[in-house]
């Protein structure tokens, strides 16, 4: 039976051959410009957020002897300036670096694409942590009407790996945190999710890092607060007016707590006392008329 693909996922797989030149071997000269650097500025909704700020200053010594090797890709805005859609290291190694401007590859993509592309570009170099790949699936599905089965066709992941992925921002934000800078794995944070005690979740995450406990482990963890979580504790049921009738009346009589259970089959009455002259005072008040 022949696959059917959507015509959208189609294009999310082609946009990056299509669209973005540094992934291009034939790329038109004519089309790299430089731009002034205080022109440029990162888009807020890139899926990368966490960059490691040594192979920042890696690239940055690179560019100051060599420069800049690959143009950036940015979208013109109204007010004149450039958005990058795709080389942020690049841009934010050549500040470093000191560079004044940039070369460039100006694109005037629907922000839509840009997500789309920004995101492939990413995932398919392994770039983003599992929290960042989170962040970007779940943009594309509410602000950019994308649908996991298209994301799934389009980053070569499966549906369950997009949606267990997505799963991970329902944690606890500290435990999201220790996730994004790598403190513990995406597959710690999948087995937390059993944890619905946000406290727990924290208190075992915690844990992870102090004792380096393996997925396995933690799942094993997880799984046991879960089953005590899940125990349920029988409430206390109400008693009948009239038992609680009864009862004031006998605590008048005696002078102590008198307690009447029911069961299904029989009940019993517990009169309590604390001494020795309690007890004989109770006696001889329920021997008194036989």
């Amino acid at each position: 039976m022949e696959k059917r693909v959507s015509k959208r996922s189609n294009r999310l797989g082609k946009g990056l051959s299509a669209l973005i030149p540094e992934l291009k071997d034939d790329i038109d000269k004519k089309e790299i410009v430089e731009l002034d650097i205080s022109m440029v500025y990162p888009n807020e909704d890139q899926p990368r957020k966490v960059f490691d700020e040594e192979k920042i200053n890696i690239l940055s010594d690179s560019i100051k002897a060599y420069g800049v090797l690959q143009p950036i890709v940015v979208k013109p805005d109204e007010n004149g300036k450039y958005m990058i859609i795709a080389g942020e290291r690049r841009y934010r190694a050549s500040r470093a670096a000191k560079k004044g401007s940039i070369p460039a590859v100006i694109k005037d993509l629907p922000i839509r694409d840009i997500m789309e592309i920004a995101l492939i570009e990413n995932l398919q170099r392994e770039d983003l942590n599992p929290i960042e790949e989170a962040l970007a699936y779940k943009s594309l599905i509410d602000n950019h009407n994308v649908t996991q089965e298209e994301i799934s066709e389009a980053v070569g992941k499966s549906r369950p790996h997009i949606t267990n992925t997505i799963r991970l921002l329902n944690l606890r934000e500290e435990v999201i945190s220790m996730i994004e800078y790598g403190e513990i794995t995406a597959g710690h944070g999948k087995a937390l999710l059993r944890i619905t005690d946000k406290d727990k979740q924290l208190e075992v995450a915690k844990r992870i890092v102090e004792e380096e406990l393996s997925v396995r482990a933690t799942e094993s963890i997880a799984k046991k607060i879960s089953e005590e979580q899940n125990v349920k504790i029988p409430t206390k049921k109400e008693k009948d007016i009239f038992i609680v009738d009864v009862e004031e009346r006998l605590r008048n009589i005696f002078g102590t707590k008198v307690n009447i259970s029911q069961g299904k089959k029989k009940g019993k009455i517990e009169i309590e006392y604390y001494n020795d002259e309690e007890l004989n005072s109770i006696v001889s008040m329920l021997l008194e008329d036989m």
